[in-house]
C-alpha cells in the first residue's frame, strides 16, 4: 500500500507522502483551482471552486435559503448552522452523483468558498448582502456556525469551509482591483480581523481566501502582515486567492512587473492555490530563481492535506452513501421556510398587521418585486425547483380576490418595448383603486446590487449610489400612496432602503430564498409573528456618511455613530409583547428575566456591553443574543454566556486587553439607544459589572 493511502496515518503524513510521489511539474499543476488529473498516481482532476453561502450554488437545483444577510437577521446561529449542514449534505449528494458520471467540473467539488465574513461597514457596498452584517461578534458567531455546519466534527470533513475575503474588504466594487484599503491598527483589531481570528482559532476553518484590494499597501493575497496573522492564529488549512486577484498584482496594483513575478510573490507569501491562471507561470518563476521547489512542495502538501481530510483518497467514507434524493428534499425546504420566517424584519406597523382575512375582499399586490424570483435569490445562489414569489404566497393564503400589477420596471423607465416612460403606472393605480388594501413590493435585486461583473452594472459596478428606490419605483410609490388605500410595503434589498413614504406597515425582506413568498404571507396574515432584527444600521441617506473609500470606522455602524439613523441595528418588531424585566451577571453569564404580555411570538434577547475606558468604542457592543419563544402571558429566565473577550478594548497600537474596570451590561429586545426605545416603546434593563 502506498503511504498516502494508509488511513491510519495523519492527514499531514499522507499529504507529504502523496506530494513526494509527484514531480515538481506535477506539484505545480495542482496549485491551480482547476487541478488536472495525475493518472499514474490515481489522482483525479479536481476543481477547487465551489460556492455555498446560502445553499449549494451554481450547479443546478439545491435548497435555497435566505441570502446571508437574511440569515444574520434571524439572530439564530444554531439555525444558521443547520443551513450549513444541509448545504454540505447536498454538496456531498451531488459530488457522489457527479463522480459516478466522471463530471469534475467547476462548482461540483467539496471545497465551498463560504462564508463571506467581511464587515458590512458601508450600505453602498453591493456585495454586503453576502455577509452577516456590520457587527464583528454577530459575524463571528454566524461564521463559526457555518464552518461547523459545513465541515462537521468527524475525522473526515463533510465539506471544507472558507473564510473570505481576508481582509479589510467592503467596496467600492468599481475600484477593488486597484484599491488600497487603509485601516489603522485599532480598526484592524477592533473590527476587521476578529471574525477571521474566531473562524481560524475556534472553528478551525479549512480555508482562507484573500481579497482583491491591497491592505495598507500590500496585496491582500500576498500580504506579509495578513499571512503573519494566520501563523499567529495557527491556521493549518489552505490559502486561496480571490479569482484572478493575483493578476491584479501586475495589471492594477503595479507591485510586480509581470505574471511571472506575481505568481512568485503570491506563492512565497503563502498563497497555496490560485483561483485564476497566473500560477501557470510557476515553472517559469522557478526557472528564474524567483521561487524554490520546496515552496511549490509546501503549497501542494497543504492542498493534498485538505483533499485527504475530505476523504478523497480513502476507500470509503460515511458521506459516500448520501443519496441524490437528499437534494432539495421536503425536510430541507422546511428549514428554508423557517429561516425565511425568522429573517423578515417588521420595521413599522400602525396596527394594520396582522391582516384580518375577513376585513378585506380584494388585495392589490403591486410592484416589480411582487412576482420576481430574482428578488428571492440574492447572488451566489443555486436554483430552486419551486419558487413561491410574494404574489404566489399571498394568492395561496388569501381566499379573496388578488389583483396583480407590476407597476414599473426595477430601474428602467418602461417595461414594454416601444412604450412611453411609465407605461404600467396606470394599471397599478387602477389595481389600487379597485382593492381594499395594497401590498407594495419594491426594492432591488442582485441584477443591480451585487458583485462587480455579476450585476448588470447599471449604476456603480454593483454598488448603490444612494439609499432611495430607483427613480421609476419612487414614482410608483408616490402614485400608489396618493390613492389613499391602506398600504403595506415590502422591500427586498441587501441593506438600507429609504422608501421616503409612510405606509401603514413596512417589512424588510432582504432576499428571503425560494420560500420567501410563503413566509411573507404567513407573517402578513398572522400565522407567524415576525421576529427578525436588523444586522446592519439603516441610515437615512449617504450624504452624511464618510466617503465610501474611507475605511476608518469613525461615523460608521452602531458602535461608532449616533446620527443619520433611519432604523437602528438590532431593531425589529413582533406581534407579541416581549419585554426584558431584569438582568444579572453571574459566573460569566447573563441571567435574563423575560415575559410576553402579547400574543405568542419568538423574539430575540440582545445583550450589549458599555465599556467606560478611553480605549473602548464610543457606544455599546453586542456581546450576546438568544432567541426565545413565548406564549401569551408566558415568563422565562434565560441564561446567555458572555465571552471574556467582550470586556476587552483595543488601544491605538492595536493591543487588545481588559483596560476598563467598570462596565454596564444592558439587555433588551433591541439596542439600548434612544431611537430604538422610541420605536419600540420599551427600554433596556441593565446591571453594573466591576472587573
Amino acid at each position: 500500500m502506498k503511504k498516502y493511502l494508509d488511513e491510519s496515518l495523519s492527514a499531514e503524513e499522507r499529504a507529504e507522502a502523496l506530494t513526494d510521489e509527484m514531480t515538481t511539474e506535477e506539484q505545480a499543476s495542482q496549485l491551480r483551482y482547476d487541478a488536472p488529473a495525475i493518472e499514474r498516481l490515481g489522482i483525479p482532476a479536481y476543481n477547487w471552486w465551489n460556492e455555498g453561502i446560502h445553499g449549494l450554488a451554481r450547479s443546478g437545483v439545491a435548497t435555497m435559503f435566505p441570502q446571508a444577510i437574511g440569515l444574520a437577521a434571524m439572530f439564530d446561529d444554531e439555525l444558521t448552522k443547520r443551513t450549513a449542514e444541509i448545504t454540505s449534505e447536498e454538496a456531498r449528494a451531488k459530488y457522489n452523483a457527479y463522480t459516478v458520471e466522471g463530471d469534475r467540473d467547476i462548482y461540483k467539488g467539496l471545497t465551498l468558498w463560504a462564508p463571506n465574513i467581511n464587515i458590512f461597514r458601508d450600505p453602498r457596498w453591493g456585495r454586503g448582502h453576502e455577509t452577516f452584517g456590520e457587527d464583528p461578534y454577530l459575524t463571528a458567531q454566524n461564521g463559526k456556525a457555518v464552518v461547523r455546519g459545513l465541515q462537521g466534527d468527524g475525522k473526515v470533513m463533510k465539506a471544507a469551509a472558507c473564510a473570505k475575503h481576508f481582509a479589510v474588504h467592503s467596496g467600492p466594487e468599481a475600484l477593488r482591483h486597484s484599491f488600497d484599503a487603509k485601516a489603522d491598527a485599532k480598526d484592524m483589531e477592533e473590527t476587521y480581523l476578529p471574525a477571521f481570528e474566531a473562524l481560524v482559532k475556534e472553528a478551525k476553518v479549512e480555508s482562507v481566501m484573500g481579497a482583491y484590494n491591497r491592505v495598507n499597501g500590500e496585496p491582500a493575497c500576498a500580504s506579509d502582515y495578513l499571512m503573519e496573522k494566520l501563523k499567529e492564529w495557527e491556521f493549518d488549512g489552505y490559502f486561496v486567492s480571490d479569482c484572478w486577484a493575483i493578476r491584479d498584482f501586475h495589471e492594477h496594483h503595479m507591485v510586480t512587473a509581470n505574471a511571472v513575478e506575481s505568481a512568485a510573490m503570491a506563492l512565497k507569501a503563502g498563497c497555496d492555490v490560485n483561483c485564476g491562471c497566473t500560477y501557470q507561470n510557476l515553472l517559469a518563476a522557478l526557472d528564474k530563481g524567483l521561487i524554490t521547489k520546496e515552496q511549490i512542495r509546501t503549497a501542494c502538501v497543504h492542498l493534498m492535506r485538505t483533499r485527504i481530510r475530505l476523504g478523497m483518497f480513502d476507500k470509503h467514507t460515511d458521506f459516500d452513501d448520501i443519496p441524490y434524493s437528499k437534494v432539495a428534499c421536503a425536510e430541507h425546504k422546511a428549514v428554508s421556510l423557517e429561516c425565511a420566517e425568522k429573517s423578515l424584519v417588521l420595521l413599522k406597523n400602525n396596527g394594520i398587521l396582522p391582516l384580518d382575512d375577513k376585513k378585506y375582499k380584494t388585495i392589490a399586490v403591486i410592484g416589480p418585486n411582487a412576482d420576481s424570483r430574482t428578488a428571492l435569490e440574492g447572488n451566489y445562489n443555486g436554483l430552486s425547483d419551486r419558487y413561491t414569489t410574494f404574489l404566489n404566497g399571498i394568492q395561496d393564503r388569501f381566499e379573496g380576490r388578488v389583483i396583480f400589477a407590476e407597476g414599473c420596471h426595477l430601474y428602467k423607465k418602461s417595461i414594454s418595448g416601444l412604450a412611453q416612460a411609465g407605461d404600467r403606472y396606470a394599471e397599478a393605480v387602477a389595481a389600487a383603486k379597485n382593492a381594499d388594501l395594497v401590498i407594495m413590493c419594491v426594492g432591488l435585486d442582485a441584477t443591480i446590487e451585487g458583485e462587480e461583473g455579476d450585476t448588470g452594472n447599471e449604476f456603480s459596478s454593483g454598488d448603490k449610489n444612494g439609499l432611495t428606490l430607483p427613480p421609476p419605483q419612487k414614482i410608483l410609490v408616490e402614485k400608489i400612496m396618493s390613492v389613499g388605500k391602506p398600504v403595506v410595503t415590502v422591500v427586498c434589498a441587501g441593506s438600507a432602503i429609504n422608501t421616503e413614504s409612510q405606509p401603514d406597515a413596512l417589512i424588510h425582506a432582504f432576499y428571503p430564498g425560494a420560500e420567501g413568498g410563503k413566509a411573507l404571507a404567513e407573517v402578513l396574515f398572522g400565522d407567524v409573528s415576525p421576529s427578525g432584527k436588523l444586522p446592519v444600521t439603516f441610515y437615512e441617506d449617504t450624504d452624511k456618511l464618510p466617503e465610501f473609500t474611507d475605511y476608518s470606522m469613525k461615523g460608521r455602524t452602531y458602535r461608532y455613530t449616533t446620527d443619520n439613523i433611519l432604523f437602528p441595528f438590532g431593531y425589529g418588531l413582533t406581534y407579541g409583547g416581549v419585554k426584558v424585566n431584569a438582568v444579572e451577571y453571574k459566573d460569566g453569564k447573563a441571567v435574563v428575566s423575560v415575559e410576553n404580555s402579547g400574543r405568542a411570538t419568538e423574539d430575540v434577547i440582545e445583550l450589549y456591553l458599555k465599556d467606560y475606558c478611553e480605549q473602548a468604542v464610543p457606544n455599546v457592543s453586542l456581546c450576546g443574543f438568544k432567541r426565545v419563544k413565548l406564549g401569551e402571558g408566558e415568563k422565562a429566565t434565560v441564561e446567555i454566556a458572555i465571552p471574556e473577550k467582550a470586556f476587552t478594548a483595543v488601544d491605538n497600537n492595536g493591543v487588545r486587553k481588559v483596560f476598563g474596570s467598570k462596565f454596564t451590561l444592558l439587555a433588551g429586545t433591541h439596542q439600548p439607544d434612544a431611537l430604538s426605545e422610541k420605536l419600540t416603546g420599551a427600554k433596556c434593563v441593565s446591571t453594573e459589572i466591576n472587573k
